[in-house]
């Protein structure tokens, strides 16, 4: 319960919406000495391939950016593997192969008839090699597109292991990871890129922005906004504040985001690593009724912050209750 608005969607951001601060350091020690276990996989399986411990345990995904709202339910990260003198090549349908010399004898046994890495086959050898800890026998352990899935029954979260490889420098002194593009074959990401926009955009508004990003991420999943991807959702708004400064309060930060997201979702969002291209696919129908979406949570932040100025807070608790529903705060 609360009286006052700016109370009340600091309380709800910090107790419906951010994650729990408690479960926070679990997830990472758990995590911490699950790649512990990884990095050792090659000391107790010969044919397990070796791994790139200078280049490890890169964080990927929301959780890493700090833009990853409540319930925790998966922590995606990277485990980087050894080339021993591996090469890629793209071909015409950009689709990543990475070669493998015979010197590479782990690897090869992971690679198809002409000696190019599977990469379903290395998810395979991980699951595989999991399924051997003691701790993980009774774990959920399954392979999806990109990444070996580890589910325990101790936590409420899922790790998703992504093996990669890190390219040697190209002509521009830029290295990429090449994670499994689902099919056997490969493909370039960096989520070094994204982690560093986040956090350099979040510095530049006096670190306001990532919470207002939860925020918005949490609304966008209520059933009235349309479905759209959460990576997409979260550069529209980085990209609105990389140029323009965080509203003097919630209210008017939230007001302002609404307003731009209304109209941006129509736009173009050129993926920040410049390997996606165009991160906004969305169909014309989804993108009307994101707008429409968008537009109706501007106008209920518009009358919230007229609403206070009339001192007239349980109206505008009514009004933010429109936006993030039930769990918002009741006025007393």
């Amino acid at each position: 319960m609360s009286k006052n608005t700016f109370t009340s969607i600091s309380d709800f951001s910090k107790n419906c919406v951010d994650l729990d601060s408690t479960k926070l350091g679990t997830a990472r020690s758990s995590r911490n000495w699950l790649v512990g276990q990884i990095e050792n996989f090659e000391n107790s399986d010969e044919y397990f391939p070796g791994i790139y411990t200078k280049e490890n345990n890169v964080q990927m995904g929301s959780f890493a950016r700090r833009t990853k709202i409540r319930p925790l339910d998966d922590i995606d990260f990277i485990i980087v593997f050894t080339g021993n003198g591996s090469t890629y090549a793209t071909n015409f349908n950009d689709e990543i192969t990475i070669s493998v010399p015979e010197t590479a004898t782990k690897l090869r046994r992971l690679t198809n008839d002409d000696y190019t890495l599977n990469s379903i086959r290395l998810l395979n050898k991980l699951k595989s090699s999991l399924q051997n800890v003691p701790q993980y026998s009774e774990a959920d352990i399954k392979r999806n597109q990109e990444a070996t899935t580890l589910k325990l029954t101790s936590y409420d979260w899922n790790f998703d292991i992504v093996p990669a490889f890190i390219t040697a420098p190209d002509s521009s002194q830029r290295t990429y990871y090449l994670i499994p593009d689902g099919n056997g074959k490969w493909k370039k990401t960096d989520p070094r890129i994204d982690a560093k926009r986040a956090t350099e955009i979040n510095q530049k508004r006096g670190g306001k922005v990532l919470r207002i990003i939860r925020l918005i991420k949490y609304w966008q999943k209520r059933p009235v906004v349309p479905n759209i991807s959460s990576y997409l959702l979260e550069n529209l708004v980085l990209n609105y504040f990389d140029t323009h400064e965080v509203g003097v309060t919630d209210q008017w930060a939230l007001k302002d985001v609404f307003y731009n997201l209304s109209n941006s979702i129509y736009s173009s969002c050129y993926d920040p690593k410049e390997i996606q291209g165009d991160l906004n696919t969305l169909p014309f129908e989804t993108k009307q009724k994101f707008s429409e979406a968008a537009t109706k949570a501007y106008l209920c932040a518009k009358n919230a912050i007229d609403f206070v100025a009339e001192d007239d807070h349980k109206a505008a608790h009514d009004e933010w209750k429109k936006v993030f529903g039930s769990e918002f705060p009741d006025y007393e």
